[in-house]
């Protein structure tokens, strides 16, 4: 039996890591679904999704990074901590 190794990122890039992959998955979706509602799923479809991608991954990352404190806040105000326990 082998193991393997894997090297983790600490654990204070949490947000960081977090607002990467929310932006991956979010612009990627929003993308496809802009793309298929404006121009239909013609011949151009993944390339007119790349073009858009490659400008709404990074504003995504960039929104998700600024907008996660206030939404943790939000989150904060919404649920009973209390009551978890």
């Amino acid at each position: 039996m082998t193991t393997s190794f894997v090297k983790k990122l600490h654990r204070r890039y949490t947000p960081i890591v977090f607002a990467f992959y929310m932006a991956v998955i979010m612009a990627f979706l929003m993308c496809c679904t802009i793309v298929a509602f404006q121009s239909g799923f013609g011949t151009e479809y993944w390339s007119n999704v790349l073009k858009s991608y490659l400008l709404a991954m990074p504003v995504a990352f960039c929104c998700v990074v600024v907008v996660r404190p206030f939404v943790m806040r939000l989150v904060s105000l919404t649920i009973d901590i209390e009551s978890q326990r």
